[in-house]
């Protein structure tokens, strides 16, 4: 199943550059002893060198995270994440990738659905055309995006297995997704949106999809998420974990559905490895039985049956 996903996984990520400006903050008046006193501390203190190779890779990756810079930081993570045999960070790439990757996925497709019904009711000609092309573009590039979903997946739950404890290392994103997306609510009613909000949007569905994949992986909303990570480094649970990665593909899949793209061969892979992670939580919980955990295991699985039927 892996080749056939990688034969479907041709995902090329934008690159943005953005140029910095460096602030220097005044120092003003500062006694003459307390300048010397910084010089020397400066020219005593050894070159901080940064990290190299994998853990370089991951460092870079964790900041453009930070700076919610998330095109740059999965293409940070992509070799780290695929590593052979696998290395200290290999592990923590992946579900840095996952969390990106899913919450990509569901901002697209709620984009993709909007203007899909955005040209669906309006009366207007020019909307409806234009609305029909936006529909497009976003569930086409989220389907880019589901599958290399799937394919971190993948490597997560191989063999139906998944560590029992995963970490998240990375700060908190400093800039955060709308609660709801106003222009989205317009647009579903048929009326029109200018390119300046239509980009909004755009900026704004896959930022709150993160945020919100955050709060579910801790279990919580978006504050808990955000103190927990501000705290170090969070440690999840495999059982939980390999839950939120089965629901996430299972969602990714719907964009290969009937209703949407509809490619049912790529529809049956993203269910199959929806079913991969969820065998790897039921391995954990057969171990360590959980009764919430094993509800919702249940109703994974039934959810995965009931969707096969609409490839």
């Amino acid at each position: 199943m892996n080749n056939r996903l990688r034969q479907f996984s041709q995902l090329s990520y934008q690159v943005f550059r953005q140029l910095w400006r460096q602030h220097f903050r005044r120092l003003g008046r500062a006694p003459r002893a307390v300048l010397l006193g910084v010089a020397l501390a400066g020219a005593c203190s050894p070159p901080v060198e940064r990290p190299k190779g994998a853990a370089g890779a991951y460092l870079d990756a964790t900041d453009m995270f930070g700076r919610a810079r998330y095109d740059r930081a999965l293409e940070f993570t992509e070799s780290v994440a695929s590593a052979s045999p696998a290395n200290a960070y290999t592990e923590r790439a992946r579900v840095l990738r996952a969390i990106i990757l899913s919450g990509q996925v569901n901002g697209y497709r709620e984009l993709g659905e909007a203007y899909s019904k955005g040209a669906e009711v309006t009366k207007n000609p020019r909307y409806k055309a234009e609305y029909e092309r936006l529909r497009h573009d976003n569930l086409e590039y989220g389907s880019k995006l589901a599958l290399g979903l799937a394919e971190v997946t993948q490597q997560l739950t191989q063999g139906g297995t998944i560590s029992k404890e995963l970490t998240l290392e990375a700060p908190y994103p400093n800039v955060e997704g709308p609660m709801m997306i106003a222009q989205l609510g317009r647009v579903r009613d048929g009326g029109w949106i200018e390119p300046a909000d239509q980009e909004q949007a755009a900026l704004d569905a896959p930022r709150a999809g993160i945020d919100d994949a955050l709060a579910e992986v801790v279990r919580g909303d978006r504050f808990k998420a955000q103190t927990r990570m501000k705290a170090g480094p969070v440690k999840l649970d495999g059982a939980d974990f390999a839950l939120f990665l089965g629901q996430e593909v299972l969602t990714a899949a719907s964009l290969f559905d009937k209703n949407h793209i509809h490619d049912p061969q790529k529809f049956r892979v993203l269910c199959g490895i929806a079913e991969q992670a969820a065998k790897a939580a039921g391995a954990l919980l057969k171990d360590s039985p959980d009764p919430d955990k094993q509800k919702r295991l249940k109703k994974l699985e039934d959810q995965i049956k009931a969707d096969s039927k609409n490839a």
